[in-house]
């Protein structure tokens, strides 16, 4: 099977994972605000709470007020991994595209879909609370795993053609 058409049959694996990301984000999300809304936290296990904020910036709760600009980064960013998914030419490569490109869809919909000022101007909902990080939410996680396995594939492949060499 030719390269092109290997990564064009993990296309599917990519945005299968995404769509996954995606409903599980916005349904956790959906139970935050319902379930959390009146300003109770929920203990979990441990130091893992359920804790909603909102956030309004970008990751860690810093650029309170540039929403508008991540979230046009993260339009573009969604753009490129899928335009890369063409030259996709791994499995490990296409979960972490889907995880990130999941991850990345879930956060600018709050952003669309939230009250906020303007176009891009909603905040994020987070509510998984370790109390010593950030809060996060189900699409952070997607975002931090998929960069992670894209990262160490990379690592990999190199590694892997170096040897070959």
């Amino acid at each position: 099977m030719s390269p092109d058409g290997a990564s064009r049959s993990l296309t599917p694996v990519s945005v299968g994972i995404a769509a996954i990301v995606v409903l599980a984000d916005q349904l956790s999300k959906r139970w935050a605000v319902s379930s959390l809304g009146d300003g109770h936290v929920v203990d979990v296990v441990g130091s893992l709470r359920f804790n909603l904020t909102f956030n309004s910036g970008m990751a860690f709760s810093q650029g309170r007020g540039v929403g508008p600009f991540i979230g046009i980064i993260a339009l573009v960013v969604i753009v490129a991994l899928l335009v890369s998914l063409r030259r996709n030419g791994s499995m490990l490569s296409a979960v972490g595209i889907g995880l990130v490109i999941g991850g990345a869809i879930g956060n600018v919909l709050d952003r669309l879909l939230r009250a906020g000022h303007g176009f891009l101007g909603g905040a994020v909902v987070d509510f998984i609370d370790l109390q010593w990080w950030p809060v996060f939410n189900v699409a952070d996680m997607a975002i931090t795993v998929g960069g992670v396995i894209l990262v160490v594939g990379s690592v990999w492949s190199g590694r892997r053609q170096n040897v070959m060499e």
